[in-house]
């Protein structure tokens, strides 16, 4: 069975958050450290820092903002991929909440992806 990073991930920190958790690590990559960018700039999460505890295993600890995401949900899964141009990207909860999209540029959110006027693979929605 192929496993999904990005799903993964997001799972980590929808648990962490039902739990009550403040924080939560999960395997590192440049894909995860991309999103955890974007997360930061959009004002979902306090920060996020890459630590390496052994030289195979690095992980990307994330600091929560108390309630500032509700939800999580991956779009693009990896048997089936979901690729959108700049002028279908979706409105997540009236534009309450943000889609997260892998373009050519990198991984920005959908209001940065139509204001550069790029499409690309819809990643999740967070909210």
């Amino acid at each position: 069975m192929m496993t999904d990073p990005i799903a993964d991930m997001l799972t980590r920190m929808r648990n962490s958050i039902q739990a009550g958790q403040d924080r939560v690590e999960f395997p590192a990559s440049k894909l995860k450290a991309a999103v955890c960018k974007v997360l930061k700039d959009e004002g979902y999460i306090k920060g996020f820092k890459i630590i390496a505890k052994t030289k195979s295993d690095i992980r990307i600890k994330v600091l929560f903002k108390e309630g500032a995401i509700v939800g999580l949900e991956r779009v693009s899964k990896p048997g089936l991929r979901q690729y959108r141009s700049y002028t279908e990207l979706p409105k997540v909860i009236s534009g309450l909440g943000i889609s997260i999209i892998s373009t050519s540029q990198g991984v920005v959110s959908t209001r940065e992806a139509k204001v550069k006027k790029i499409g690309g693979e819809l990643l999740c929605n967070i909210w």
